[in-house]
């Protein structure tokens, strides 16, 4: 099925196409067992028995990619259908090869398509000499393993750029033009060209513009409203379209230190904090239920001062390491932990702190880290325009000019993470912040105070003012604290354009300062 606008592509078979094994997959025989392997960097795979024309066609492959009438040369009928199925079984870690047209030993290998997922399709389209075409706006490249690539996160292949002819052509696909002249610049013939773009067409990595001269990643509605990192990001970070290492795999363990559990308070004045006791907490909290039924983000703030009582209380509540696990000699190579009152991948808890305090009743202006373990801020800039410079940000990210109490920077010490997780690290990070926006908004509720997390920050501003190193530790969240401004609470008739859908009798009134109220049942949404 073609978008709308585009042109209808008709399908070849894919036959004519060489077979080849990945370019990270090597075959190894056991004559003793009649056992061959085929093993790559994540997945690997045991036949037998492995003898006769299979064996053949085993080392014809490790030889090269070969055009299938060539690489069954000599091969019977029962014998071709054996390959076939032994081809079909090896599935992920075979490839297909586009070569040039000349006879051996003057034909090349000009790309070889990798399958990145066990249920890649390939398929082979018919492109003809004046179609305009274009390398998809979701397609790049890139070096892996000392060779140029090209990917995408719609295509479930990965193209490996072999021959420098390839490489210029993809080149030239960087801007629409006709299909019969863009292998122009690499010496290629028109035919040797079509034949690749049959391939690059056919699986995604290109695209023949359709009646009306657009592309259908420019102009489908659905991929219209993907940006390409945004549809990148979400193809590498869950398994199932891409072959990287995934998971848990401890990669750099014993080439690189992980970081310590705790970071180490950087140099400077501290100021201890306010530690409540449970028991009071018990006492005056509202439900659970409360506090999530009246959470809400408050951009404007009260007259009154948030307190460095206050403020004690909700980073105890929010961030503080509860406790901490360093494994003992008898447990070699387990992870050092901590616990924080959110929940954390791993227990790594790779997430700081760090408090840009504009307004406290008891407490000095100034940008803190919040020691998480010894619960106390330590001062890391005085200086004004730092404050006004974060929020400026903030100001920007709301959309006019905030003045709450407290500007949190949420920073993440990203190798914490890495030194364990393969492709997951900074997706997790992103989860590790929801988490903890979400943690803040509930126990500023319960604390009858105003939060608003942010959705956009500038983590090189913030880096430099907190004097750390982007690649090691920036910012991933922003979150504002202060006092409910008055006239700020939930209406009684929110209007006619609001309608209570789910149980009304669910929602929760306030009282005269801000906090979730007792008694009565209000209609406000």
């Amino acid at each position: 099925m073609n978008p709308a606008g585009t042109k209808a592509i008709t399908e070849k078979p894919p036959g004519a196409a060489a077979r080849a094994l990945r370019t990270d997959v090597r075959v190894t025989f056991d004559d003793g067992t009649d056992t061959a392997l085929l093993r790559g960097p994540v997945t690997s795979l045991v036949l037998r028995p492995v003898r006769g024309p299979l064996r053949t066609v085993l080392l014809r492959l490790a030889e090269g990619p070969l055009p299938r009438e060539e690489l069954y040369e000599g091969l019977d009928t029962a014998g071709r259908e054996r390959a076939d199925a032994l081809l079909e079984r090896a599935g992920q870690l075979l490839a297909y090869s586009v070569l040039t047209h000349d006879e051996p030993p003057l034909r090349r290998e000009l790309l070889r398509l990798e399958p990145t997922a066990r249920d890649a399709g390939h398929r082979v389209v018919d492109v003809a000499a004046g179609d305009r075409v274009r390398l998809s706006r979701f397609a790049f490249c890139r070096t892996r393993e000392g060779v140029l690539v090209l990917e995408s996160p719609l295509v479930k292949f990965r193209a490996v750029l072999v021959d420098r002819a390839a490489r210029e052509l993809a080149a030239a696909l960087g801007q629409p033009g006709r299909a019969g002249s863009a292998g122009e610049v690499t010496g290629l013939s028109e035919a040797e060209t079509l034949d690749v773009l049959a391939h690059l067409v056919g699986l995604g990595f290109a695209e023949v513009a359709g009646p009306d001269g657009t592309f259908a990643s420019d102009s489908e509605p659905v991929l219209r409203q993907w940006d390409f990192h945004d549809l990148l990001f979400h193809s590498r970070i869950r398994s199932g379209r891409y072959d990287g290492v995934f998971g848990a795999v401890y990669p750099y363990r014993g080439e690189i230190d992980p970081l310590p559990a705790v970071k180490p308070a950087p140099p400077g004045p501290v100021t201890e904090l306010y530690r409540p006791r449970r028991a009071e907490l018990d006492a005056a909290d509202p439900s659970l239920t409360a506090a999530i039924e009246s959470r809400r983000s408050h951009r404007t703030f009260g007259e009154r001062a948030l307190t460095a009582r206050e403020l004690g209380e909700f980073l105890y509540r929010v961030q503080r390491v509860r406790v901490h696990r360093i494994p003992g000699a008898d447990s070699p190579g387990e992870d050092e932990v901590v616990s924080r009152p959110y929940p954390s991948g791993g227990s790594l808890y790779e997430l700081e702190l760090y408090v840009t305090v504009l307004r406290c009743d008891g407490l000095e202006p100034g940008v803190y880290h919040y020691d998480s373990y010894a619960h106390r801020l330590v001062l890391v800039s005085a200086e004004e325009a730092d404050r006004r410079a974060l929020l400026g940000v903030a100001s920007r990210s709301v959309g006019f000019d905030v003045h709450p109490d407290v500007l949190f920077t949420v920073t993440s010490r990203f190798q914490r993470m890495a030194w364990k997780y393969r492709a997951m690290a900074y997706a997790t990070t992103l989860r590790h912040t929801g988490v903890l926006y979400q943690t803040m908004y509930l126990v500023a509720t319960a604390m009858g105070l105003a939060p608003c997390g942010l959705g956009n920050g500038d983590a090189d501003l913030s880096a430099r003012v907190l004097g750390l190193d982007y690649l090691r530790e920036s910012s991933v969240g922003d979150f504002l604290l202060g006092t409910p401004a008055t006239g700020t609470e939930l209406p009684a008739d929110p209007g006619e354009e609001w309608h209570m859908v789910n149980s009304p009798d669910w929602a929760i009134p306030l009282d005269g300062h801000g906090n979730p109220g007792v008694g009565e049942k209000s209609s406000a949404p």
